[in-house]
């Protein structure tokens, strides 16, 4: 029994990540509506693209060197 499910289980797991389709929505469903003060529907890749703010560009400089630390005033010992 559990030489045929074992291989059904792999199956089913590979058919489900071979697709690759646009993304619509379900039958009898929509789109959000437009937000407030906008007078297009955004799209499914307009949802789906990130903001700025969800994925920040590195703004600090890696050290390419240790140097030593400074004082860190908020680093007190538990109490």
């Amino acid at each position: 029994m559990r030489r045929i499910l074992a291989p059904l289980a792999l199956a089913a797991a590979l058919a489900g990540c071979g697709q690759k389709s646009d993304l619509e929505p379900l039958p009898g469903q929509s789109l959000p509506p437009a937000p407030y003060g906008s007078e297009v529907r955004p799209t499914a890749e307009d949802l789906l693209a990130l903001d700025p703010q969800a994925a920040p560009e590195r703004s600090v400089e890696l050290r390419k060197r240790s140097e030593e630390r400074e004082d860190d005033p908020f680093d007190l010992p538990p109490e």
